[in-house]
């Protein structure tokens, strides 16, 4: 069986962090991810899609990613339900990040285009964050942190 998920995209909102009560860390956002067709009026349309990040890599999120900026998810979808207040059934699509790249640069924003090559969470490694064209995968002497 297989549950992969890999999607690049801008974040909708900054990231918000919490913490469970045995103190994990866990980071959530909303990734715009283009289509790669365009509507009946012409224009693109996009999915808005839930990401969840947990421990430290969640907490570099936090504290690295923003609103506008693009971002690299390679996860599993993973769909929970619970009962609401009301006593109505609820559905929660999300995908849980298991490396998260991040591909805008510091104080690089929504108006910015392209894909660059940014430093990687710590926790993520290899080629991935590489820019299209690179030949040279990051390492982590070529992190900020």
């Amino acid at each position: 069986m297989l549950n992969r998920i890999v999607l690049i995209g801008r974040l909708t909102r900054d990231p918000e962090l919490r913490f469970t009560p045995n103190g994990k860390a866990v980071c959530s956002f909303t990734l715009a991810v283009d289509r790669p067709f365009s509507g009946q009026d012409g224009n693109r349309e996009a999915d808005f899609i839930s990401i969840v990040v947990w421990n430290k890599q969640g907490e570099n999120c936090a504290q690295y990613l923003a609103k506008g900026r693009m971002a690299a998810v390679d996860g599993r979808l993973q769909i929970r339900n619970y009962e609401g207040n009301d006593g109505q059934r609820r559905y929660v699509t999300e995908v849980i990040a298991d490396r998260v790249v991040f591909l805008s640069p510091k104080g690089e924003g929504a108006s910015a285009g392209g894909y660059t090559a940014a430093p990687a969470a710590p926790a993520f490694g290899g080629s991935f964050g590489a820019a299209p064209g690179d030949d040279m995968p990051m390492t982590s002497d070529d992190l900020p942190f």
